[in-house]
Order: structure tokens, then sequence, then C-alpha cells
């Protein structure tokens, strides 16, 4: 029998700590599906909605309106979301600028800077391993003759800072390296590249959007003048995210990339996400409050399923770091068995084969290629991401499923068969039709 949906309003099982037993907050899921892909988006916490509903309904003024009573109420909002989202970096209020996501968040403080420091130079380093949304800015900037310094990560995801000071010249403007992967849940050593770029006087850009919520982030302890978030990765709406702007020690200058109005100090214009605004600060607040006793409780959860898995089957390896990572992600390969059809035999239950945003593609994840994953496995791997609302039972039931769909597909893999038969498959001589 399937497990229930921690959501499923029929049903007590909660492992929201806020709730002890109550109904939980958050959203329904479709009916027999367990969803095990936190790291593309998260379910609205019903809290979150509960903040976000005035500003959807009777407080719908605009926060660019200073002459009355509607725009101050929703100005004010702003404001504390501001704050809230500041808190949670250990950042102030006046550092935020409210975007529509993570996306424009890369890409405003990539281009921005980039036009900004033209004249001092037309160097950027970062990594093959990043989010597209750095990666397809930083690739545009070359064609507009930036020359772009791609760090590639270790064996276990990890991008070295060594590899970064070797990399930093008299041209470099911008370094640009995410704080957790958003494929592998890898955990790169943010503070440490901050120390080399201020001692270089290099602009220091993060993409923390995996990182937020899951593990403490101080900018100023990580010497980040940069800072890429996203809201729907933290139980908050959809289309609304922030960048930390530093404004002290340096102060970061940027070419705004969308003009009219002048809103968010001239950084980004057009009318404010009120609802979005204040929802987005609402899951960060959650978020400080419960992220201990939450990322250890996910921990175990990921935990349980790894070795579940890996004592069901042979063959398993796990892609990535084995502790310097974030709770709620396992990337899993299965060798002799294409991820795809996994997912398909997995009909019922949410998982990826790799970013939400590269996931139509059947191109191997070009972030397991940049940590030297072979082709083959690259294609049989599967991201579990857990989260808030992931209960035993579902993960008990993905094991049992998951050890149940690769049995039967390795069963018709003569690869497969070959190599439990002890035939080392790298020396066979393949011939052509």
């Amino acid at each position: 029998m399937k497990p229930a949906w921690p959501l499923d309003p029929k049903s007590s099982e909660c492992n929201c700590a806020k709730c002890d037993g109550e109904k939980p907050a958050g959203a329904s899921a479709p009916s027999g599906m367990i969803y095990m892909d936190y790291n593309a988006t998260t379910p609205l916490d019903r809290r979150v909605l509960d903040t976000m509903m005035p500003y959807l309904t009777d407080d719908f003024g605009n926060a660019a309106s200073r002459s009355h009573a509607f725009g101050w109420k929703a100005q004010a909002a702003v404001d504390q979301a501001r704050d809230e989202v500041a808190k949670l970096i250990n950042a102030q209020g006046k550092d935020i600028v409210f975007t529509s996501g993570a996306t424009e968040s890369d890409n405003l403080a990539i281009k921005g800077v980039a036009e900004m420091y033209r004249s001092k130079g037309n160097h950027i380093i970062t990594c093959p391993a990043e989010h597209k949304a750095v990666i397809d800015p930083c690739k545009r900037l070359a064609t507009e003759g930036f020359d772009i310094t791609w760090v590639a990560p270790d064996a276990n995801g990890v991008v070295q800072p060594e590899a970064v000071a070797a990399a930093i010249t008299d041209k470099t403007v911008l370094i640009s390296i995410m704080a957790v992967n958003n494929e592998t849940g890898v955990i790169n050593p943010i503070a440490e590249i901050g120390r080399l770029a201020k001692q270089r006087g290099v602009i220091f850009h993060t993409d923390a959007t995996q990182a937020l919520g899951k593990i403490p982030l101080d900018v100023e302890a990580m010497g980040v003048d940069l800072m890429s978030l996203s809201a729907h990765k933290i139980y908050g709406p959809k289309g609304v995210g922030a960048l930390y702007v530093r404004r002290s020690g340096p102060r970061v200058r940027l070419v705004c990339q969308m003009d009219g109005g002048g809103h968010e100090r001239g950084l980004r214009s057009g009318t404010l996400n009120v609802p979005g605004i204040a929802g987005f600060g609402a899951a960060c607040r959650i978020a400080g409050d419960e992220m201990t006793e939450a990322t250890e409780r996910i921990a175990r959860l990921r935990d349980r399923l790894e070795e579940g898995v890996m004592a069901g089957l042979d063959k398993v390896q796990r892609n990535g770091h084995p502790t310097l990572r974030v709770c709620g992600t396992s990337n899993l390969s299965f060798a002799y068995v294409e991820g795809e059809s996994l997912m398909m035999k997995l009909a019922n239950v949410a998982v990826s084969s790799g970013s939400a945003c590269t996931s139509a593609s059947l191109e191997p994840s070009h972030v397991l290629k940049a940590m030297g994953v072979g082709d083959d496995l690259a294609h049989s791997s599967i991201r579990f991401s857990l989260g808030r609302f992931t209960t035993e039972a579902e993960v008990e039931y993905v094991i049992e499923q998951t050890i149940k769909s690769v049995r039967e597909l390795r069963q018709l893999s003569p690869l497969y068969e070959m190599a439990q038969e002890g035939v080392d498959l790298s020396k066979v001589a393949w011939k052509g039709h």
C-alpha cells in the first residue's frame, strides 16, 4: 500500500516541527504520488500562504504608491520581507534587491558586474558544474569579448579554492561559484573562495539558491559580494527571488538589466510583487526558525534512503562528496540502467535525472560530466531530493520500488548479465554494424 502524502487532509501523519499533530502547513499532492524532487521546487507552506493572502485580496496596493494608505501598507510588507530575507544571510535589509527569481538574480549579478567593470578587466571565473542560469550568461559574455575560465570541480564535485586562486589574473573582475550544487547537493568552500577574492580585489558572486534554509549563510563571514536567492526552493511562492548586493567594503556597483521606473535602488525596475515578496520573507523566517531540527531529520531520511537502496542493489554509485552536502539531496547512478527508463518505472514517484531546467534534455548531466563521471553512469543517474514534508513511510516505499524497478530493468540488460559473469566490458571489442 502506498504511504499517505503528509499533507493529505485525511492523514494525521506530519513531520512539521511546529504542527504537533495538527494539520500540516503545506499544499496537497496529487493522489498516489510521492514527491522527491524538492530541489526542483517545494510545495508552498500554508503558513507562507497565510502571510500572502491579505496582499492578494484587500491589501492590494502598489508599493511604489507613496500618496495613500494602500501603497504605504504594501511598502511596509516589502520592508518587513526585506529584513526577513536579509536576516537569514546576515545582511541588512537595504542590501536586498528583489527579483523574479534566482535566474534573474544571476543574470543581474554577472552581466551587471561585467558591464560596470569592463574598463578594469574582461576576465570571469566560474565552474562548468554551475546552474545554467550562471553558465549561459557567461557563455553570452564570451561572445562579447569576455574571457571565461571554467574551473572544474574535483571528482567529488567540490570546487577547490586552490584551483580558483590559480585562475585569477589582473584582468579578473568576477568569480561566480555556487554555494550548493543543485544536482549533487555538494557544498562548496565559499568562505575560502571569498577570502581569496577579497585578497585579490575581485568581486565574488555565489548562487545560493540550493543553500538557503539548508545551511547557515553569512555574507560577511563568507566574503560574499553578491548572492542569488529564490523563494520557491524554501516553501515560498514561485516568481520571486532576491540578489544581495554589498553596499560597503567594497561597494558593488551594477549596470541594471531592466530599465523603467528605477525601482530597487535603480537596479531592477518593475512593479514589486508584494504578495510574493511577503511570502518570501515568511518562508525565510520559518526556515531560519526550523533549520537545525529540519536538516537533522531530513538528513536521517536521506541516509536511510541511500542505505536501503545500496543494501538491496549492487553497482550503485553515489555522486558527490559523501559528507560535504546538504541534507536532502541524493544523486545515485545505477549501472546498466537508463535513468529515463528508471523514472518511467517509478511512475508514481516524482524524481529527476538532473536539474529541473535541463531535465527535458537527453544529454547526460553536465554536472556529472564536469566531475569526470562517464556518460554511461551519468545517463543512469537519478536525483532524489527530500524535504520538509517527506515521511519515513514514503522513504521505505521508494526504497522498495527502486530496488524492484532496477532489478527488473537489469534483467533486460545483456551488459549487466555479462558483468555478472565477470566480463570486463571495457576490454570488449565491440563490432559496428
